[in-house]
């Protein structure tokens, strides 16, 4: 069975959106089609598997299904690169003292947008806006080495009580497959 995506079937601009307006005007629309047919599943904000997956935004991982988790099962952190970063250990702070988390699974993916820009990004930001942004770009060139710096933050976070089950990965856009990283 192939996978069909919405990103699959707009040929032109004008496709994207059905003739309904703007994007989001058809992610409200769909939201009305959702909520027709909800019903409250019952459940709290603490994940029943006690898990924090950080990944990257990429809009080709979908985590739940690469993963076979089910909604309730896990927080998702997500931002360019899946990157730990300050706002990321807070999340996962909240995560761990306020809604019970114990594990944290880092995944990055091969063909990630941030292997082929650099930190100038934010200097031609700051020429073409007239401010230089307050955050780091955290391009890399090695994906293995950015999930292993990764885990190291998560590791030695001083806001963090668990830090004894992290696991980092990344996953192969063309395959479908996690790899581990060794954390050495």
């Amino acid at each position: 069975m192939g996978m069909t995506t919405s990103a699959s079937v707009p040929t032109g601009p004008q496709d994207a959106t059905s003739g309904h307006g703007t994007v989001t005007d058809r992610l409200v629309e769909a939201n009305q089609q959702y909520a027709a047919a909800f019903t409250d599943p019952g459940m709290d904000a603490r994940p029943v598997l006690q898990v924090a997956v950080v990944a990257c935004m990429d809009a080709r991982l979908d985590l739940h299904d690469a993963l076979g988790l089910a909604l309730g099962d896990c927080h998702t952190i997500r931002n360019a690169g899946g990157v730990v970063t300050d706002d990321v250990i807070r999340s996962l702070t909240i995560s761990q003292r306020a809604l019970g988390t114990r594990s944290v699974v880092l995944i990055h993916h091969t063909g990630c947008g941030l292997e082929s820009i650099t930190e100038e990004f934010r200097h031609d930001l700051e020429m073409e806006v007239g401010q230089r942004p307050g955050w780091a770009v955290e391009a890399f060139r090695d994906v293995d080495q950015d999930v292993r710096q990764s885990m190291q933050r998560v590791r030695t976070s001083p806001f963090l009580l668990h830090t004894d089950d992290v696991r980092g990965f990344v996953f192969d856009v063309r395959t479908g497959l996690l790899r581990e990283i060794d954390p050495a």
